[in-house]
């Protein structure tokens, strides 16, 4: 599958400090991908150079075949953006806003504003003014004008900041839709990893300027070992059964429970070799890993191989 949405060894340098540093990948239409690191890490100039803010030292990125660079007009035609916080005249009503922006594309017509308003749900106070707006739907205002000239990709700039719960769930139920029913290539970055499990369907980790990693989000989850607590009848006992065939283990015990680093494939040898040994097994449970602990452990194992 070829990328809407190329990266090839992008740099960037301000005042002789490598900000970006020569980072490559690419997004495909249909799908919702992550750009996650702390804040800091360069997340809103990679951004920026996408969409052509600022300049590129090193490298080249790609919108749909053409380059940032060298074809800035045509790579930008394919491109929705809102980097950091929607700007709206708020004087002026949600529907006002959109067709002044309408007026600067061709080919949009009232029909197309009112669909796009009816698909980000703001059909009952699109004719209110803006500065009667709360954030949540400043938001959607600022989705619906990226969406007006219907671009193939979509970026946003950690676009649930400052959004209660609810405003966060219709912002990420909104972008699924976008990717799945519309086959748009949506580009979210944000340094809350909980949010981006539930939205993304690849992420790409960040950290100090470097790529670190890009992976589905299911198989980042699932790229290590888990943790599996076992309740047995002793776990004294079961502790020196597993600790005599399993010498490398991680094992912590807790109460009546013990907690093992194991492979999914470790877990049925070790309940046999409990039972084969008379432990009774009341509980054995996986400890579900978050993106968080994953996050975690990836920037520790790189920052261990950076000072080795």
């Amino acid at each position: 599958m070829t990328g809407i949405v190329k990266l090839n060894k992008v740099t960037k340098v301000i005042k002789n400090r490598t900000i970006i540093d020569s980072i490559s990948f690419e997004v495909h239409k249909g799908e919702v991908f992550g750009f996650l690191g702390p804040n800091g890490a360069g997340k809103t100039t990679t951004i920026r150079m996408m969409v052509g803010l600022i300049g590129i030292s090193e490298g080249d990125i790609e919108i749909a075949g053409k380059s940032i660079t060298n074809d800035f007009e045509q790579a930008v035609s394919h491109i929705g953006a809102i980097i950091e916080n929607p700007e709206m005249y708020k004087f002026l009503t949600g529907y006002q806003n959109l067709l002044h922006y309408a007026r600067m594309s061709n080919g949009i017509n009232k029909k197309k504003i009112f669909e796009i308003v009816e698909l980000v749900g703001l059909t009952e106070r699109i004719h209110d003014k803006v500065k009667t707006y709360s954030l949540g739907m400043r938001q959607r205002l600022g989705l619906a004008q990226c969406l007006l000239h219907e671009p193939d990709v979509l970026i946003l700039d950690e676009p649930t900041n400052g959004l209660d719960p609810a405003g966060i769930r219709e912002i990420r139920d909104h972008l699924r839709y976008l990717a799945k029913e519309k086959n748009m290539a949506v580009i979210v970055s944000s340094h809350l990893l909980l949010e981006m499990e539930m939205m993304c369907d690849r992420i790409a980790i960040i950290q100090h300027g470097k790529l670190i990693d890009v992976q589905r989000v299911q198989n980042f989850l699932e790229g290590s070992d888990h943790v599996v607590v076992f309740e047995t009848a002793d776990s004294v006992k079961a502790i020196q059964v597993i600790s005599g065939s399993y010498p490398t283990i991680h094992i912590k015990q807790l109460e009546n429970e013990i907690h093992l680093l194991i492979s999914k494939e470790q877990i049925p040898g070790i309940v046999r070799l409990l039972v084969e040994n008379h432990i009774d097994i009341f509980r054995v449970q996986e400890v579900t890993k978050t993106l968080e602990d994953r996050f975690l452990e990836i920037t520790r194992e790189k920052a261990d191989r950076i000072h080795v």
